[in-house]
């Protein structure tokens, strides 16, 4: 074998073994990565046990397991109404509304959220923004007798009583067994 062969030879054998090194370190970076993760949480899991918590009564739980689903899972749309709701039911109205808001920005087409958001705004006072909801929620959905008749409280609020009883009409004729909305109606035709 000549000297350049020989040469050649422990070039490529050195190229070799650097190669051999450079694959194994990434097998075993790859191996002290997959260590360090943190185990895989189920969702749905917390889903489920804050529902739990929250039929229990125990809303701090509620609240605690939801907002564990959405650190991991901030574009999930059922935890992040299901964790406003909490705040709202807590009393932290302005972060249920924050919560809220961000929900309507991935999809605006939310009735329940808008009917949500009304019924918050109604509660701060806010009863412009409140009717912007509410009408926006009627929109949605003109179909669902809860809007109007939320909607129609809210009316009685601003003084709109005509308007008022034209919605408590329409939760009626959507849903007839709706006492809420007949005893509403009863009150304001005897406030007239």
């Amino acid at each position: 074998m000549s000297v350049f062969a020989i040469i050649m030879f422990a070039a490529t054998l050195y190229f070799a073994y650097q190669i051999f090194r450079h694959v194994q370190s990434l097998e075993d970076t790859s191996l002290v990565q997959s260590e360090k993760k943190t185990p895989s949480i189920d969702i749905q899991s917390l889903v489920r046990e804050a529902d739990d918590a929250y039929q229990n009564g125990d809303l701090k739980t509620a609240q605690e397991k939801l907002g564990q689903g959405y650190l991991i899972q901030p574009e999930n749309i059922e935890i992040l109404n299901k964790l406003a709701f909490v705040h709202a039911k807590r009393g932290d109205i302005q972060l249920a509304i924050d919560l809220y808001n961000r929900s309507l920005s991935m999809n605006e087409n939310d009735d329940l959220v808008h009917n949500a958001l009304a019924s918050l705004y109604r509660t701060q006072g806010s009863l412009m923004l409140a009717k912007e909801h509410y009408e926006k929620a009627l929109i949605i959905d003109d179909a669902y007798a809860v809007s109007y008749y939320n909607y129609a409280n809210l009316l009685v609020d601003l003084g709109e009583k005509e308007q008022a009883e034209a919605m408590y009409l329409r939760a009626i004729e959507l849903d007839s067994e709706m006492t809420q909305a007949h005893e509403a109606l009863e009150t304001l035709r005897r406030a007239k």
